[in-house]
């Protein structure tokens, strides 16, 4: 598939999105008027962790700290209590607490919008790092999930065995002004057609541009 054929999938994609569920971080962004400090507390929240799960574990949080130093108030288990039961929630505790104090100490309690400085958090990733550029400072980045990875290399875009390396590989090949839009796309997409292990290729949107590989069963 070449980019300009992307490019047109991706057209009948976000034709399509108004019809789908939203993705968790999606109504986090738009509840918080995109705010970074809430958007990358909320993705380190949806590691390992379903929307349903996340939505809500975010938003009794929020109740509680929408600041760092809010949160740096917050004891480790009242933080815990809030987010239970994301995945891991004792350890993104630990983690949300050291991300506040990093941005405290070292960017004024600010989020800084460059990828490079928030891959200096610790527990902050490619895949967080990329969301929060893209959907808190509405900068071109490529955020890449288990969905994108995934729903890439099944239309055939890529050919890769990592999120990492899936990154990679769109940055070459995918035109700069579908950066932002991306993750949420192909991750509502993921959620509500393109699933894992039975899509459901009968009604989708772009089967006609799908080299469905890796697809040995659909509905």
């Amino acid at each position: 598939m070449d980019a300009r054929t992307l490019s047109r999938v991706i057209a009948r994609l976000r034709a399509e999105a108004p019809e789908w569920n939203p993705t968790a971080l999606a109504e986090v962004a738009d509840e918080t008027e995109r705010d970074p400090f809430r958007i990358l507390i909320a993705c380190l929240l949806s590691l390992r962790t379903k929307d349903e799960t996340t939505g809500p574990a975010a938003e009794r949080l929020f109740a509680l700290a929408r600041a760092p130093e809010a949160m740096l108030g917050l004891t480790p288990r009242r933080i815990e209590r809030a987010i239970f039961p994301v995945g891991f929630y004792r350890t993104k505790a630990r983690v949300i607490r050291g991300v506040c104090r990093a941005l405290l100490a070292r960017f004024g309690g600010k989020v800084p919008g460059d990828l490079d400085a928030l891959l200096t958090l610790k527990g902050v990733g490619r895949k967080t790092a990329n969301l929060v550029v893209t959907m808190g400072f509405g900068r071109p980045g490529i955020c890449v999930d288990t969905h994108v990875h995934r729903i890439s290399n099944r239309l055939g875009f890529v050919r890769t065995k990592s999120p990492d390396q899936t990154e990679l590989a769109l940055r070459k090949k995918l035109p700069r002004r579908h950066w932002i839009e991306l993750n949420d796309l192909l991750v509502a997409f993921g959620q509500n057609v393109c699933q894992p292990l039975s899509p459901r290729c009968s009604t989708c949107p772009v089967r006609t541009f799908c080299r469905r590989i890796g697809v040995t069963r659909s509905r």
